[in-house]
């Protein structure tokens, strides 16, 4: 296939290279204590809800209109790297390895949900996985430590969460035995790619909404599950949307009603026992949220349609920080640089 680059403008590149220096001469504009985010925006009409960083300069994205986009030089450049006629799938999740290898998740109805895998960086791509069942709607999937066992999560089938597993990367996917996933009028969110995760070796969570907002988590691979309440208000089009965990005990929860983008009231939660229990934050969210990523230590964002919020104390307070416009669907950290991703091709890089 031929690969497509995309080139950020040179002022986007300039701002880039001083993203540290503007962290610190904004220290005392932004409550969230200098932190904001500078555009490496794709130029693409695609909205983003898959992100994937793998260090500071290789970062996926997977978009509304079945685009892939891959950078390997910190955003000042894009690859579009698509599967060959995926223009009408909306992939919303994204997992690599490598600037080479990685994995998309694309979303709907049966067999609109399906699973791709490129080894190459996207010159070629192998469909792996295409829902069987019409009732199935898949929403996130991620891999443990390694990347050859991974997980994916679909909206419940018959009363119970679908759950697909694999143990080679991805390259052939097994339903799991979902006996202790009951979750009579349960659903899924495919906002942010975050609403399953994985940590450690065998540790799981999904998250969802609609008659309840439960956290199920599996600490054994996937064999047996266990629910709790995630204390996040719920309702026809709320509940959990974004998890994190950076460890198999500590977590964070966010979430909210994607109709009320500006309430923030009761959004997020935090777990220390590896969320067999959940306890709301003590401060509210700046809005609803569907993403949370850990940036180091206790300190973790959170991303939603109307702005971006911190933590440095494990999710127990959150202030707001950023200029209002950056406004984000999905976040992903690693090594000290969290990247940010939404609608119309926006992309923000924030180096602490």
């Amino acid at each position: 296939m031929n690969v497509v680059r995309i080139v950020v403008g040179a002022a986007a590149a300039a701002t880039l290279a001083l993203t540290t220096l503007t962290f610190a001469s904004s220290a005392q504009a932004h409550p969230g204590g200098g932190y904001d985010w500078t555009a490496v925006n794709v130029e693409t009409p695609q909205g983003f809800r898959a992100l994937d960083a793998v260090d500071a300069d290789t970062a996926w994205l997977g978009g509304d209109g079945g685009g892939v986009f891959r950078t390997t030089d910190g955003g000042r450049t894009w690859d579009e790297v698509s599967p060959p006629g995926a223009d009408e799938l909306l992939f919303r999740d994204v997992e690599a390895r490598s600037a080479n290898e990685a994995v998309v998740l694309s979303i709907g109805e049966g067999e609109a949900s399906r699973i791709y895998k490129t080894v190459d960086g996207g010159a070629t791509w192998t469909e792996t996985f295409r829902a069987a069942e019409p009732a199935a709607f898949y929403n996130c999937l991620d891999f443990w430590p390694g990347g050859e066992r991974g997980i994916a999560m679909s909206d419940p089938v018959d009363g119970e969460w679908r759950i697909i597993t694999t143990a080679d990367g991805g390259d052939t996917w097994t339903i799991a035995d979902t006996r202790g996933l009951e979750a009579p009028g349960e659903v899924g969110y495919s906002a942010s790619g975050t609403c399953l995760v994985t940590a450690g070796g065998r540790d799981a969570w999904i998250g969802g909404g609609g008659s309840a907002a439960k956290i199920h988590a599996t600490h054994d691979g996937g064999r047996t599950w266990s629910s709790a309440d995630s204390t996040i208000a719920t309702g026809e089009a709320a509940g959990v949307f974004g998890l994190g965990f950076r460890n198999p005990r500590q977590g964070i929860a966010v979430g909210g009603d994607f109709g009320l983008e500006d309430d923030g009231v009761d959004r997020a939660a935090y777990s220390t026992d590896g969320g067999r229990t959940w306890t709301n934050s003590a401060s509210d969210l700046g809005g609803y949220r569907e993403a949370v990523a850990w940036t180091g230590g206790s300190t973790a964002i959170a991303v939603g349609p109307n702005g971006s919020d911190i933590t440095h104390d494990n999710g127990r307070t959150w202030k707001p920080f950023g200029a209002t416009q950056t406004r984000f669907h999905t976040v992903d950290c690693v090594g000290g640089t969290c990247w940010a991703a939404g609608a119309g091709g926006r992309v923000g890089v924030l180096t602490r």
